[in-house]
C-alpha cells in the first residue's frame, strides 16, 4: 500500500515539494554556515519525496538521550531554520494540502503535507524511521519510561 501511495504521492506535489527542500540544502550548504541545516534538508527532501511508510519522531524519544540538536541549541537552530527557509516551506506544503484536501481522493496526500508543513517549521532534533520501527518504540523512548 505504500508503495501505491508513494507513486501516486509522486504525481500530487511530491516531486514539487522535495525539489523545494533540495533548494532549501544547496542555499543552505552554499553558505558554509547553513551545512548543518542542509544536512537536514536534505534527510527531509528524500522523505518529502517518499514520505509513506516513514514517520518522524523526536531523536531524543529515539535515543533516549538529549543530544545538541534536541537542546536550546536545537531550539536555537530551529528558530534560525524558521526565519530563513521554514515558513516558506511550511507554506507551500500548506497550499498543496488545501487544494488536494478539497477531494476525497486527495485527503492522504492532504495530511502528508501537512505533516510536512510541521516538519518544515521545527526539523532540528527530529529522525524519519520506518513506520514500523516508530510502533514498536517505548511511549518515552528508551531509557525515557516516566
Amino acid at each position: 500500500m505504500a508503495l501505491l501511495l508513494n507513486v501516486l504521492w509522486l504525481i500530487f506535489g511530491g516531486v514539487w515539494m522535495a525539489a523545494g527542500w533540495l533548494i532549501a540544502a544547496v542555499i543552505m550548504a552554499i553558505t558554509i554556515i547553513g551545512l548543518p541545516w542542509a544536512r537536514a534538508a536534505v534527510n527531509i527532501t528524500l522523505y518529502a519525496l517518499l514520505p509513506f511508510g516513514h514517520t518522524v519522531v523526536s531523536r531524543e524519544r529515539l535515543t533516549g538521550q538529549e543530544d545538541i540538536g534536541t537542546g536550546p541549541l536545537g531550539t536555537l537552530g530551529n528558530l534560525i531554520w524558521l526565519v530563513f527557509a521554514g515558513w516558506w516551506l511550511a507554506l507551500a506544503h500548506l497550499a498543496i494540502a488545501i487544494v488536494l484536501a478539497i477531494t476525497i481522493v486527495g485527503l492522504p496526500f492532504a495530511w502528508a503535507h501537512l505533516k510536512l508543513a510541521g516538519l518544515a517549521l521545527w526539523p532540528i532534533g527530529r529522525e524519519i524511521v520506518p513506520i514500523e520501527y516508530a510502533r514498536r518504540m517505548p511511549p518515552f523512548g528508551p531509557g525515557l519510561a516516566r
